[in-house]
């Protein structure tokens, strides 16, 4: 049992859409991700994710709005919500999400930029 350092986490990494586990916890995992662009629209459809920002400002579609996640803050996509990250401006932002560890990075959706595997560091 050590303090984790959110920063010391990010600067091991630099590629955009590529979540790194930094923690568990039960059956959650705890990523850190950096992102820049537009993602994928996706679902889950058995689990819950949550989105905090820790850099910069997040987008996070759905189909009926735009939800902004300002630093410091988070939002939580519910099962079965379809949503597509993204960011503005060429903007890098960077985001610690909880999920359960069966979640699949873009739900039922293949795509370049699914990952299968989350690197722990």
């Amino acid at each position: 049992m050590k303090a984790i350092n959110i920063k010391e986490k990010l600067s091991k990494f630099s590629k955009n859409w590529h979540p790194h586990q930094i923690a568990t916890v039960d059956n959650m995992q705890v990523i850190l991700a950096k992102l820049k662009g537009e993602f994928v629209w996706h679902s889950h459809d058995d689990e819950d994710e949550l989105f905090q920002v820790i850099k910069g400002t997040l987008h996070m579609q759905f189909r009926d709005r735009t939800e902004v996640v300002n630093e410091g803050e988070f939002i939580v996509v519910p099962k079965g919500v379809e949503h597509n990250p993204c960011t503005k401006n060429d903007e890098e932002v960077h985001v610690l999400l909880f999920e359960k560890q069966n979640t699949a990075h873009t739900g039922n959706v293949a795509h370049e930029k699914t990952q299968t595997h989350y690197p722990k560091i």
